[in-house]
């Protein structure tokens, strides 16, 4: 695996490519530094969609979304908003792990604007596919994408419920903000902003269905 670099001469940028698949993607160059792209996962048509930054690096090793720490500090959350795990299709705004080395670390770094923009080509299938009532975006980035706005800030937006179209959209930590967190007060608030997110995302669902 070639180690990360900021300036990669040998890999095209297509932003208007269309792929067949996501293995396929040149849109942006973080394909090059990536074990392999990694898709959205979850039942069709479920009813809540859950948009992270990128795949982390188990996820990265792993093909799939949310299965390191960050997956499982979203599941427990999940389970104590009261929200079927079932009910929700996981994915990310961006579909290739983006990182610098550290010793023999691989270290996240933050996807461009550029990268993101390159990247909803892949949103948008998922969005055409699972057709959610209500997507979560957690994290600032995954908000900057979900609203199509690179000006959208996170914690101002904290507690509300956003529209883009026809979508609701509820904002909050990304789980790995609460992971972070410099001690036990503050990861146990950033942990509960994420549960009332998601207790307030399966209400709107429950909402919606009686109608």
């Amino acid at each position: 695996m070639a180690a990360h670099s900021d300036t990669v001469a040998d890999v095209t940028v297509i932003p208007d490519q269309q792929p067949a698949s996501l293995e396929a993607c040149r849109r942006c160059r973080l394909w090059h530094d990536a074990t392999q792209g990694v898709a959205g996962e979850g039942p069709r048509q479920a009813p809540i969609m859950m948009v992270g930054e990128q795949p982390g690096d188990k996820e990265d090793l792993a093909g799939k979304p949310f299965v390191g720490p960050a997956g499982a500090l979203l599941d427990a959350a999940l389970a104590d908003a009261g929200v079927d795990r079932d009910d929700v299709f996981v994915t990310n705004a961006v579909k290739h792990f983006k990182w610098s080395l550290r010793g023999k670390r691989r270290m996240h770094k933050t996807p461009g604007q550029r990268e993101i923009e390159a990247c909803r080509y892949w949103l948008e299938k998922e969005y055409a596919a699972v057709d959610p009532r209500v997507v979560v975006a957690l994290g600032a980035t995954a908000l900057k994408s979900v609203l199509h706005d690179y000006r959208a800030g996170l914690r101002m937006n904290l507690g509300k419920v956003l529209s883009c179209e026809g979508r609701l959209v509820v904002p909050t930590y990304h789980p790995s903000y609460a992971l972070r967190a410099p001690d036990e007060a503050s990861r146990h608030e950033a942990y509960g902003t994420i549960v009332d997110a998601l207790r307030h995302a399966g209400r709107l669902v429950r909402q919606h269905d009686r109608r």
